[in-house]
C-alpha cells in the first residue's frame, strides 16, 4: 500500500454459488485518479464496484481504502459515495434537500451545510436550481444533482455505475466532458463503470478492461489502444482487422508472416516460433488505399464494399479468403474508386500486432446472424 493510493484491490475474488464473477483482481488506484472498469455485460465490472462500495463482500482477497482494510466494513461506514444510472433522487424533496440529505444523516446542521451545498451546486453548474423538484429537471440536470449530492460529503472516492446510460447520445457526450472537468476540479478519485469504450477512453487516466471476471489489461487509454495485451482487448477497444497468418521469421524484435500468400512484416516483439499459427491485427484507420508514400506492407486486393460514413469511408478489400477494412478520411478518398476495382492496401509494419491464433476465441465478434 502506497501513501498516495486511494484504493488497493489485492487478489479480490467474488463467487455467487457456482459462478465466479470476479477473479483475483489486483490493482492500485491513486488519489485523484479517474479509473474506469470497462467491459461487456457480465464481465464483473459492476460486481467489482459493489465490493468497493461495500454492497458485496469479497469471497477472497482484500480491499483497502486509504490504507485501511475495509473488506468486511459495511457500506455506510466507508468513506465512498456511489452514483447510479437512475440518479436515486428523492422526488418529494427539492434539489437543496436532496443534496443536504447525506449531511443530515451525519447530523451536520443546515447552517453549516449551506456553504457546502452552494459550493457543489456551483461545481456542477446548477446554481439557481436549489428550490426545484427533480421532476422539473432534465435528465442531464438530474445527473448533475446526483453528482453534487455524492460530492458534498467529500468522499475519498466517488463510484459511478454507468451514470450516463439513460441519456441521449449528444447529452452523454456533453456530460463526459462535465464529469472529467468536475473530477479535475475536486481532485477526488473517480471509479467509473461502463461498457462504452468511448466514455472510458475519453475520461480515464487508466482503464481496467475486463472479460469473464478477469482484468485482461490495466493501463492508460493510449497504451491499451496502441499496445493491447490480448486479442480480446484489441477487439473490444476500437476497430481492428483480424486475419490468420503463419510466422516465417522471428528475430525477437520483429517478425515476418505469411498472410494469404503475402509476406507481412510486424515491427514488434512476438513470442512465437517459426511455423506458429498467428492472429494478425491491424487497426482499420491505419490502413491506406493506393498510398502515395512508401510503407513496409503493400498488397493487391479487390475492393468489395464501400460505405460512406459522413466524415470518412469504410472500404472492405478482399485478399484471398480474408477481408481487410480500411477507414479513410473523406477528404482523402479517391472519388474514382468503385466496387470491383483492384487497389493496393498498405500499412506500416509498426501498426501490426500479433497474437497466438488460439486467442481468436476471445475476440468480440458481431455478425448479422447474431443480431
Amino acid at each position: 500500500m502506497k501513501a498516495d493510493n486511494a484504493i488497493d484491490l489485492v487478489g479480490v475474488t467474488k463467487r455467487f454459488d457456482e459462478v465466479t464473477a470476479v477473479r483475483e483482481f489486483s490493482t492500485e488506484i491513486k488519489k485523484g485518479e479517474f479509473f474506469s472498469l470497462l467491459g461487456p455485460s457480465g464481465c464483473g465490472k459492476t460486481t467489482t464496484l459493489r465490493m468497493i462500495a461495500g454492497l458485496e463482500v469479497p469471497t477472497e482477497g482484500s480491499i483497502l481504502l486509504e490504507g485501511s482494510d475495509v473488506s468486511s466494513t459495511p457500506a455506510h461506514r466507508r468513506n465512498v459515495n456511489t452514483v447510479f444510472q437512475d440518479y436515486a433522487l428523492f422526488p418529494h424533496m427539492s434539489v437543496w434537500k436532496n443534496i443536504y440529505f447525506p449531511l443530515k444523516m451525519k447530523k451536520i446542521p443546515r447552517s453549516e451545510a449551506g456553504p457546502r451545498i452552494e459550493r457543489v451546486l456551483r461545481l456542477v453548474n446548477m446554481e439557481g436550481f436549489a428550490n426545484r423538484l427533480p421532476q422539473q429537471l432534465s435528465g442531464g440536470q438530474r445527473q448533475r444533482i446526483a453528482l453534487a449530492r455524492s460530492l458534498v460529503n467529500e468522499p475519498a472516492a466517488l463510484l459511478l455505475d454507468e451514470p450516463l446510460g439513460a441519456l441521449d447520445f449528444k447529452l452523454r457526450v456533453a456530460m463526459q466532458k462535465v464529469l472529467k472537468d468536475i473530477q479535475r476540479n475536486v481532485g477526488i478519485t473517480f471509479i467509473y463503470v461502463t461498457h462504452d469504450q468511448t466514455e472510458a477512453m475519453t475520461m480515464s487516466d487508466r482503464i481496467a478492461v475486463m472479460k469473464d471476471g478477469l482484468a485482461h489489461q490495466i493501463a492508460s487509454p493510449d497504451e491499451i489502444y496502441n499496445n493491447p495485451a490480448t486479442a480480446f482487448v484489441a477487439s473490444f477497444i476500437g476497430d481492428m482487422n483480424f486475419v490468420h497468418g503463419t510466422v516465417l521469421e522471428n528475430d525477437g524484435k520483429s517478425c515476418l508472416l505469411d498472410v494469404e500468400g503475402r509476406k507481412v512484416r510486424a515491427d514488434r516483439a512476438v513470442d512465437l516460433g517459426k511455423g506458429a499459427e498467428a492472429l494478425v491485427c491491424i487497426r482499420t484507420e491505419r490502413m491506406q488505399i493506393n498510398p502515395q508514400r512508401s510503407v513496409e506492407n503493400r498488397v493487391s486486393a479487390e475492393l468489395s464494399r464501400i460505405v460512406y460514413r459522413g466524415t470518412d469511408y469504410e472500404a472492405t478489400c478482399r485478399i484471398g479468403r480474408s477481408e481487410l477494412r480500411a477507414v479513410v478520411q473523406a477528404v482523402g478518398w479517391p472519388p474514382e474508386l468503385r466496387v470491383g476495382d483492384t487497389v493496393e492496401v498498405a500499412w506500416s509494419a509498426g501498426d501490426v500486432i500479433v497474437f497466438p491464433l488460439e486467442e481468436e476465441r476471445d475476440v468480440i465478434k458481431y455478425s448479422a446472424e447474431a443480431l
